[in-house]
């Protein structure tokens, strides 16, 4: 298994021990099986953009801390140069590059995410995740197909999207090529209702 899969499930490992969480309690918080979340843990399966994040709100860290072993310390501003963002690699072909890696007590976690094109996807189900939030994308290049719960959209280069991310919500690239977007994931407020 991938080196970067087995230290980010040993730092998942670690901070479930030190916040004596039980398996079936983070399994619960991640919306997976048990199982699932042991393979994960165990550094035998890889893990969905979504788990991660998941993982980050109950152990009360950002999601950079899980991903790299370190903790941002950045509190007034943070520049991140063009192609130099933390690499993010989850579901297949997906790249997410964190645009905020070392700005700490964040509100919102910036990505810029790179979808690849699979023909084999256009015709079949979206996989949906949900996550406390809300969440905001907008298209830099290519296109992209997004499924809220039953309602399919199409959105091009300039069009956006900003959504409540506890519903279920999935995407893929569409048009025959990559799709380019950024995607602003927003921090559930608790006076949010």
């Amino acid at each position: 298994m991938e080196t970067q899969i087995i230290e980010i499930a040993e730092r998942i490992r670690t901070l479930r021990d030190i916040m004596g969480f039980s398996l079936e309690e983070m399994a619960a918080g991640t919306g997976v099986s048990v199982q699932e979340y042991s393979e994960m843990e165990e550094g035998k399966s890889d893990f969905s953009f979504t788990f991660l994040y998941k993982c980050a709100e109950m152990f009360g860290v950002d999601i950079v801390e899980i991903l790299t072993g370190d903790g941002p310390k950045l509190s007034f501003y943070s520049i991140v140069r063009k192609g130099k963002g933390l690499p993010i690699k989850r579901r297949k072909g997906f790249l997410y590059q964190h645009m905020a890696p070392r700005f700490r007590a964040k509100v919102a976690e910036p990505f810029v995410v790179t979808a690849p094109y699979f023909e084999e996807e256009q015709n079949q189900p979206i996989k949906l995740s949900t996550h406390e939030g809300q969440e905001f994308d907008y298209i830099l290049s290519g296109s992209l197909k997004v499924a809220m719960e039953d309602h399919i959209e199409i959105l091009h280069e300039g069009d956006a999207i900003y959504y409540d991310s506890g519903h279920g919500h999935g995407m893929i690239a569409t048009g025959g090529k990559e799709c380019v977007f950024l995607a602003v994931v927003l921090k559930k407020d608790d006076n949010q209702d």
